[in-house]
């Protein structure tokens, strides 16, 4: 596979190749052999990755840095959780959100719990709960780089606007123990 994306780089058909959703090892072995063979190597993972969902901390990110490999983060709101619709509202069932029924499985105490957290925290620092969750993400390192998934412009803007949120390192200490 390793050859065959290389040959479509050299012919430049491709700029970059990257990986997506696979295990560590793949992503390891793969750029080993590029680096054996003087191929292209994967320059990118893309992986879920949250306050909720940290399973790319225990070999994903490690691999990542220990490549030089940027990562693309997908649901840096765990999907929702993390924007305070959840926590904030009288119900943890927004009608509004199309999500809704398939977070149930993802709506655990645990997840609620670090999702008030990060409520308290964007209340400390007058940002919103979104803004927190996606500043958590981008500040572990600039080689970790957020995919942010909205549905309205009103969001969007709202995301942007949090863009110069610095986490006070108290702040990311509490979410990251969370």
């Amino acid at each position: 596979v390793m050859r065959g994306l290389d040959d479509l780089v050299a012919a430049g058909k491709l700029d970059y190749v990257a990986l997506s959703d696979a295990p560590a090892w793949i992503a390891s072995q793969a750029n080993t052999l590029a680096a054996l063979r003087g191929w292209s190597p994967f320059v990118a993972l893309q992986v879920e990755y949250s306050l909720i969902e940290r399973t790319a901390d225990r070999e994903l990110l490690p691999v990542a840095e220990a490549f030089g490999l940027s990562v693309t983060a997908w649901a840096p709101m765990g999907a929702g959780i993390l924007t305070g619709k959840y926590t904030r509202g009288p119900s943890t069932l927004p009608e509004d959100s199309r999500r809704a029924a398939a977070n149930q499985a993802r709506l655990t105490e645990r997840n609620l719990q670090i999702a008030r957290e990060v409520d308290r925290v964007a209340d400390e620092l007058g940002a919103t709960s979104a803004q927190v969750a996606v500043a958590w993400v981008r500040q572990r390192g600039r080689w970790v780089i957020p995919i942010l998934g909205v549905r309205t412009l009103e969001q969007f803007q709202e995301l942007l606007g949090g863009l110069d949120l610095e986490l006070p390192a108290e702040h990311f200490a509490r979410l990251r123990d969370a």
